[in-house]
């Protein structure tokens, strides 16, 4: 339900945020902008009520045991908070997506296209832990003139509750309808609003692999999300050591539990016996706990790494632990992340030019960076001002989605009596088909 009082049946809510997206669609760019500026005041002016309802949810979720990684994404600080305000105001600066003509073309005299840019409708997204996920999402649905329905996990119930509470509250003294974003609160609300295809025209999903799936599979609706995030760091034969220490460490320890964490290390064999005693110490110190191929375990006898077994290579962590491996060529370690990639951010350490552009061109993945961190495939750091979700899917959007990824087009023509059959027959007249 949108609020705790709410006693609406959800078609009904969902309803509401229809319409209410139907009047935000027609809305200038100054009005959103005005009710994002309020949404980031009511936050800072509710900044206590927030930290206070995360702090029950961090005490609920550690006396339920739930894993680590969970709990770190689950935790709101005042300084991370500070971050979510400042990202509400980022997408206030980016210009507004709505209304962008694509294409102005005239078929024939008097007879004129235009492709001009539209928001979705109403978007569903379904998430796990992270309740900064709702200011994120939320700035980037009213600057693209989206509704938003927004279900988050069971653990961060009581964060997700205050934060949507705080922006409908704002939204009340805008031109905006507060019933444009609602919070779902139960799992059977899940399965609900899976069967409103009429209603809700996307899905992102932000979780397991195997919620994913299960979405993917319970729907008709369009589903844009990925289901693993099992990145890989190939350090080539002329990577430059200190550097790609640096790397990796940032890429794996930095924030274990985020989806642009690395997973695996591949090691050109070449590199090995200088690399690995360095890198495994790097590891060890910043608490990661290191699986690696036999090889591996040949080059670092004495560091005792744990034997990577075969599950290692398709296991996406999440945690302090990472797979290591050593492979003949760049060819080999191409050949293996595309085996076992989840098509999200792959990275090459490497200083030969070629061996880098041989890497980003051959394998299959949403991002492909040479010589810097995994870690940058985020939304906010690409500029975006924050991101709906990451894809990684083959048809775009492609990797860290923002507004792009939540507006669409439509054809407009205008003509002055002009009919299809003038066009047809033998004595056709030809399209002009110029760009204006």
């Amino acid at each position: 339900m949108a609020v705790a009082t709410d006693s609406r049946s959800l078609l009904e809510q969902v309803k509401s945020t229809r319409l209410a997206a139907r009047w935000l669609a027609k809305m200038s760019t100054e009005a959103k902008n005005q009710a994002l500026e309020l949404v980031a005041q009511a936050l800072e002016q509710n900044a206590e009520q927030i930290l206070t309802a995360n702090q029950a949810d961090l005490a609920a979720a550690k006396e339920a045991q739930i894993a680590q990684p969970l709990i770190d994404r689950l935790k709101l600080s005042p300084a991370k908070l500070a971050d979510m305000i400042a990202g509400v105001r980022d997408v206030a600066k980016l210009s507004d997506p709505v209304g962008q003509q694509q294409i102005h073309r005239e078929l024939d005299q008097g007879l004129v296209l235009r492709r001009v840019s539209c928001p979705l409708g109403v978007v569903g997204i379904i998430f796990e832990s992270r309740p900064d996920a709702v200011t994120q999402i939320t700035a980037l649905a009213l600057k693209s003139g989206n509704g938003l329905i927004l279900k988050g996990g069971s653990e961060a119930v009581r964060s997700c509750t205050a934060l949507v509470q705080v922006i409908q509250q704002a939204l009340v003294t805008s031109a905006i309808a507060p019933d444009i974003v609602q919070l779902l609160t139960t799992r059977n609300e899940i399965k609900e609003i899976l069967t409103m295809d009429q209603q809700i025209d996307l899905i992102i999903p932000r979780g397991s692999n195997q919620f994913v799936r299960y979405i993917q599979g319970n729907t008709k609706i369009p589903v844009l999300g990925h289901a693993d995030g099992i990145c890989h760091l190939f350090v080539d034969a002329s990577a430059e050591i200190e550097k790609t220490i640096a790397i990796a460490i940032d890429a794996k320890a930095g924030y274990p539990a985020a989806c642009n964490a690395i997973e695996t290390l591949l090691v050109h064999k070449d590199i090995a016996v200088a690399f690995l005693p360095q890198m495994v110490a790097a590891f060890k110190q910043a608490g990661v706990e290191v699986r690696g191929c036999n090889r591996t375990i040949d080059c670092v006898p004495n560091m005792g790494l744990i034997k990577a077994t075969d599950a290692d290579w398709d296991t996406e962590y999440s945690d302090l632990i990472i797979s290591v491996r050593i492979v003949d060529s760049l060819l080999g370690a191409i050949d293996h992340i595309n085996q076992y990639g989840s098509h999200h951010t792959e990275a090459i350490a490497t200083t030969d030019p070629g061996n880098a552009q041989t890497f980003m061109s051959d394998v299959d993945a949403a991002g492909v960076y040479h010589n810097c961190s995994t870690r940058f495939a985020d939304g906010f750091r690409y500029g975006f001002g924050a991101e709906v979700g990451i894809s990684t899917a083959k048809m775009p959007p492609r990797g860290p989605v923002g507004l792009e990824g939540l507006i669409t087009y439509k054809y407009q023509l205008v003509g002055d009596g002009h009919v299809v059959a003038t066009y047809a027959g033998d004595r056709a007249k030809p399209f002009t088909h110029k760009d204006l």
